[in-house]
């Protein structure tokens, strides 16, 4: 039987970064990019941890632990079915990454970072969305920058930062 190579699986690419700093603009097009989907991890918030941050207060750890392990179950079973994924996550701590990633070389972070000038500049802007800019200045202090990841600026428009993730993390 002649040799036929293993088809390598796709990576979950985790954008992580504070509020405001474009994970769900620049996931949308990295994910379309790559031909793969597209998901936002505000999505796996409760309704209680969304009406809290409405109100411009900050998630304690008891308030995250439900949404992080819901999103862990769901990376898990991409994993398991071999689905290559964007998904948009805070992910501001390092414990949060490893429950995650739970191990698995797949899961590639990467950090958005950005001034917190630009960063509040554009929660001042945003419309429709539940998180309270006054939050923001929480959110730069909980940030745990990880060390062994991606990290890209977000000053470039979006399409620039989507390549220079494809380049670095060595993408199709």
């Amino acid at each position: 039987m002649p040799y036929q190579p293993k088809a390598i699986p796709s990576p979950v690419i985790i954008l992580m970064g504070v509020s405001g700093v474009g994970k769900t603009t620049i996931g949308q097009q990295l994910a379309q990019q790559l031909g793969i989907s597209f998901f936002d991890g505000d999505d796996f918030h409760s309704p209680a941890n969304i009406a809290k941050m409405r109100r411009g207060e900050p998630l304690t750890e008891r308030d995250r632990a439900p949404w992080i392990e819901a999103l862990q179950k769901f990376l898990q079973t991409l994993l398991v079915k071999n689905q290559g994924a964007v998904v948009a996550c805070s992910a501001l701590k390092a414990a949060y990454r490893q429950q995650l990633s739970n191990g698995s070389d797949r899961v590639r972070f990467v950090l958005l970072t950005g001034s917190y000038e630009l960063i509040q500049q554009r929660l001042n802007l945003r419309q429709g969305h539940f998180m309270a800019a006054s939050l923001l200045a929480s959110q730069f202090e909980a940030l745990e920058a990880p060390t062994d990841s991606l990290v890209v600026e977000v000053d470039p428009p979006p399409e620039v930062i989507v390549q220079t993730i494809v380049e670095h993390l060595k993408l199709p």
